[in-house]
């Protein structure tokens, strides 16, 4: 929609800098489309659930040639193509068709990225799991302003790779403009706690809990003409206040200030839950744990859900109340080692419990099965890291991980044919060969040797050397191996 200045309009949830809606297009409801297009879509649904499936998917493909942002039409496409998939073709002609088309599909994502995105789905009638060919519709799909249709295949794109830098922060950006933020905080927080130091990362997950909080403070209502600044600015001393939290909290005698309004302030509106947030984070700043616990611990009575978010927060403080003592301790002290050897362990005895805690908050919740089931295997609790495993793999973003940790754990119970078998399973679902495909290859390789299949072992750790010669000690057995015949 145009502003009476001729500019587009940015629609709800852009942000600037984000590379959705550039050609002023967008995604479609069935409400929206042609009724011609429509009976053509029916058709298409109606062949589906017949298992008429090549019908349906030439009447699909016609849909989206046509009406290229009807995402209700691509989930039906999606279905059928994952219906068909099994049997239709050879893996090597699969490969060798989706490699040249492929080509053509990155030459046109230059021109006519519509163009594109007919292409990758071309590559998925055949190959629906085709993570080069979501990677391309993705990017086409966002160069047309489609962020729901990005997301169907970051998804797939981010299970077939949960080590994906890239992937993980175009799916995180996708999830905030559809509205689905909760989901990408969590996956910017799974990033960053394998890179704690990338401060892209950092700036992303501060941009989507920023993106969050004008969402519920009701600052885009404002912006569209929805609400009035004295929803939202009560008085200029909140003004400043917010001001002030936006900053950098250097100065003591600032922060102390800070929290004495912070704390006035909830006073007058016990229910404000977003002051309660602040308040805890600046707690946090001036490491006043207690405090901060007690807040989140508020903030959790008051919402009447077990936010995960918060949880993860009360999880945050804590340790970093852990970290906190033990950087305190003196290194002089006769009981240094000790002291830090108590400290961690009441550490970790803490994390385990809380997780457990979190687990049971959220049954349902499989990232924290997989935080469970890893933290019992590290203990050495094989059987209950089993259990927890087992269901972790479940989750589609954990679920080669959880498979690397369950074939680990089978193996120290010194069942190497189970743990084989797992890793080798795992490996069927990893079509790239990232460091999570040679972490699997390792452990298929140890188990294998243990179990005295050499020849196979060695051969693991041979496809290893080819890509990453200095990959753990994969050099000194390959070497050892060769120098031994």
């Amino acid at each position: 929609m145009a502003t009476p200045s001729g500019r587009l309009q940015e629609p709800q949830g852009w942000q600037p800098g984000c590379p959705f809606l550039r050609l002023g297009m967008s995604e479609k409801s069935i409400d929206q489309i042609p009724f011609s297009t429509r009976e053509l879509y029916d058709k298409g649904v109606a062949a589906v659930e017949k298992n008429n499936l090549d019908y349906a998917v030439t009447l699909l493909m016609q849909v989206l040639r046509l009406e290229p942002g009807f995402y209700q039409a691509r989930e039906a496409l999606r279905a059928a193509q994952h219906k068909r998939s099994a049997g239709k073709r050879s893996l090597f002609r699969k490969f060798v068709g989706s490699a040249s088309s492929l080509t053509r599909g990155q030459v046109a994502l230059r021109t006519n990225p519509r163009d594109a995105l007919v292409i990758a789905e071309e590559v998925l009638n055949d190959d629906p799991g085709n993570v080069l060919a979501h990677e391309l519709l993705a990017k086409a799909a966002t160069q047309c302003g489609f962020p729901k249709t990005a997301v169907l295949s970051l998804e797939v794109a981010l299970k077939n790779q949960p080590t994906s830098r890239q992937v993980a922060l175009e799916l995180a950006e996708a999830l905030c403009v559809v509205g689905n933020r909760a989901r990408a905080e969590r996956i910017l927080r799974d990033l960053l706690k394998t890179q704690p130091n990338e401060p892209e990362i950092n700036q992303r997950l501060k941009n989507a809990l920023a993106d969050r909080t004008l969402h519920e403070g009701g600052y885009v209502q404002l912006e569209g003409g929805g609400g009035s600044f004295r929803d939202i600015l009560k008085d200029k001393d909140e003004a400043r206040q917010i001001e002030q939290e936006n900053r950098l909290v250097k100065d003591e005698g600032v922060a102390a200030t800070l929290g004495t309004e912070l704390e006035a302030r909830v006073a007058l509106e016990p229910d404000n839950l977003r002051l309660l947030r602040d308040l805890a984070d600046l707690y946090l700043k001036q490491k006043r744990f207690g405090d901060a616990t007690r807040t989140l611990e508020l903030y959790l009575a008051k919402a009447g859900v077990q936010d995960p978010m918060v949880l993860e927060a009360l999880k945050d403080v804590r340790l970093a109340e852990y970290e906190d003592r033990i950087r305190s301790l003196d290194p002089a002290s006769p009981g240094f080692d000790a002291e830090v050897s108590a400290l961690r362990q009441q550490r970790d005895d803490w994390i385990l419990a809380d997780a457990k805690r979190r687990a049971d908050a959220n049954p349902t919740d499989l990232q924290i099965r997989y935080e469970l089931g890893a933290l019992h295997l590290a203990a050495g609790r094989i059987g209950e890291a089993i259990a927890e495993l087992q269901k972790s793999q479940n989750n589609p973003n954990r679920r080669i991980a959880s498979m690397n940790l369950l074939a680990q754990a089978f193996a120290r119970r010194g069942m190497n044919d189970l743990a084989a078998r797992k890793l080798q399973e795992a490996l069927k679902e990893k079509p790239v060969f990232d460091d999570e495909a040679k972490e699997l290859r390792y452990q298929l390789g140890v188990v294998l040797e243990k179990v005295g299949r050499k020849e196979e072992a060695i051969d693991q750790f041979k496809m290893i050397y080819e890509q990453d010669i200095a990959y753990r000690d994969v050099m000194a057995r390959v070497d050892a191996h060769y120098a031994a015949q």
